[in-house]
Formats: C-alpha cells, sequence, structure tokens
C-alpha cells in the first residue's frame, strides 16, 4: 500500500520557520508562493528584471527580489522556473548563494533525475509535485481543499528533510487531498510518460484523429466536435470519480462495447483485457482520500 500523509501528519510551523523564496512566477510559481504566504510563511519571489511577471506578483502582495537577492535571503528555495531554465538558473543564481543547512525544493523531478543540476552537500533536496495545474492548485486551496501532491526527498542532509517535504506540502494544500509518498525518478518518469504519452500525445491526438474522421466522411465539424472533443470532459470526470475500470458503468451500452472491443484496436492489445482493468478498479478503491479532493 502506497503511503499518503495528511494536515495531522505535517507540521505546519516547520516551513514557516523558514525564508521561502520561489523562482518563478508560471502557473505552479504563483499558486506555490500565494497559498505559501497565506499559510503564514514568509515568501519573496524571485524574477529578474523586466519579467512580465512582477507586476502580477507585486499586485497579489508578495515581495518581488532579483533571483539571486532572494536565494542569499532564503533559506529554503523553490525552483520552480521552467525545467529547460532549470540548470542555467541553478547555476547562475541558486548555487553559489546555498549553505548548509538550506533546502532546495523542485514541483517535478526532471532535473535532479538526470543529473542536469548537482545540489551541494549539506543541502536537503525535496520534491512536492502537485499532480494538478497551478490555477488548480490555487483555486482548490482558496476553497479550503487541495490538489493531491506526490513527494519524494533526494538528499536528506538534514535527516528531517521528510518533515520539512510535508510541511510544505500542507503549506500549499497538498495534505488536504493527500500526500503520497514516492521517489525522483518514479515521479519523473510517470510525469512523462502520463504529459507526452496517455494526455498531451495520446488524448489530443486520438481526439483530433476522431474528429477528423467524422469530418472527412461529410459530418457537421459542430456536431463531431461535440461527440469527440466536448464529451472528453465528462468521460475524465467518470475516470477521476470511478477509476479505470468503473468508468464504464456511467457509459451507454455502445461505449461500453467500443470499450471493450474499439480500444485495443486503436492502442493496442497489450491495454486490453479484463485483468488491466480489474487492476485499474482495485488501485482506484485504494486510494479513498481522492474523493472529493477537487470536486466542487
Amino acid at each position: 500500500m502506497a503511503t499518503v500523509y495528511y494536515d495531522a501528519d505535517a507540521d505546519l510551523g516547520l516551513v514557516q520557520a523558514r525564508k521561502v523564496a520561489v523562482l518563478g512566477y508560471g502557473a505552479q510559481g504563483e499558486a506555490h508562493a500565494r497559498n505559501l504566504r497565506d499559510s503564514g510563511c514568509e515568501v519573496r519571489v524571485g524574477l529578474r528584471a523586466g519579467s512580465r511577471s512582477r507586476d502580477r506578483a507585486a499586485a497579489a502582495g508578495l515581495p518581488v527580489a532579483a533571483p539571486a537577492e532572494a536565494v542569499a535571503w532564503a533559506d529554503l528555495v523553490a525552483l520552480l522556473v521552467p525545467e529547460a531554465e532549470q540548470p542555467g538558473v541553478f547555476e547562475r543564481e541558486v548555487a553559489p548563494r546555498l549553505q548548509p543547512g538550506d533546502a532546495l525544493l523542485l514541483a517535478h523531478g526532471l532535473s535532479v533525475h538526470f543529473g542536469r543540476l548537482t545540489p551541494p552537500d549539506g543541502v536537503d533536496v525535496v520534491m512536492v509535485a502537485p499532480k494538478g495545474p497551478g490555477p488548480s492548485v490555487r483555486e482548490q486551496y482558496r476553497r479550503g481543499r487541495g490538489v493531491p501532491v506526490l513527494l519524494a526527498v533526494a538528499q536528506d542532509s538534514s535527516g528531517k528533510a521528510w518533515d520539512l517535504a510535508k510541511s510544505y506540502a500542507r503549506a500549499i494544500g497538498g495534505t488536504r487531498a493527500g500526500a503520497l509518498v514516492t521517489t525522483v525518478q518514479e515521479e519523473t518518469e510517470t510525469a512523462l510518460f502520463g504529459a507526452q504519452a496517455a494526455l498531451g500525445g495520446g488524448v489530443a491526438t486520438l481526439a483530433r484523429a476522431a474528429f477528423d474522421t467524422l469530418v472527412a466522411a461529410g459530418h457537421q465539424p459542430e456536431v463531431a466536435y461535440l461527440e469527440c472533443v466536448h464529451q472528453l470532459g465528462l468521460v475524465a470526470e467518470l475516470l477521476q470519480r470511478h477509476g479505470l475500470a468503473g468508468m464504464t458503468e456511467g457509459l451507454s451500452e455502445v461505449a461500453e462495447y467500443g470499450a471493450a472491443t474499439r480500444g485495443p484496436r486503436l492502442v493496442g492489445e497489450a491495454a486490453s483485457g479484463h485483468p488491466a482493468g480489474q487492476t485499474g478498479r482495485t488501485v482506484r478503491a485504494g486510494m479513498p482520500w481522492l474523493d472529493g479532493a477537487e470536486e466542487d
């Protein structure tokens, strides 16, 4: 069984006692910075001169400083710039200013897992990865709820890195929904596969191909769109609520038949069959902490 932490397992005071520099103010950076601030943490946002995000961060009431200045001030640095920029920002702005006892936090394990940045000894390196986009992380927090997060520790120099990771997760709302323990490798590999193969690559490409097929057959684009794109949101809700196997119970008999017979033709026989479906049902049943995590 997976290990999952909740609010009661996390000492919010640990991250409240830290000075937190959030580098980057994109979707995740904004959500983390604002949630941390609203959880009683002392936060500064590190943005380069000329960044278009400076005015937006200041308008949210967050202190803004140059990245190097924010890192020098902080003892917990959340490196939330895009992955492509992380090695350069880390080498220029972060690494020279990290001190023993400091902590480095990431929201995705890619840069650490593939050795694109190497934290110095004496620094804790933790990952708190929300399983949802930044706007959802912020909105669910504001509603008193949360988005599930994955927790991992890449370097535990202090012996207390796990406690800090749980504390940070609580501050951004993650332990309200559930903070699941993983490894940097597992988070990186599953996130890349999910984003590129299942979601961005698989679902989007399949929807477009289905839409194009119906339009090419002479059907109205509006009807094809409703059938192949619009309804994806409804099916996604069923998947989220009932899991891989249970979602078909909310579909029509025709759709159930398609799930059993046409899916394997599109994806391949390895993805078909009831054993995998039953596995999906069992996994979802073992995750009751997801119930209501992001529901209205």
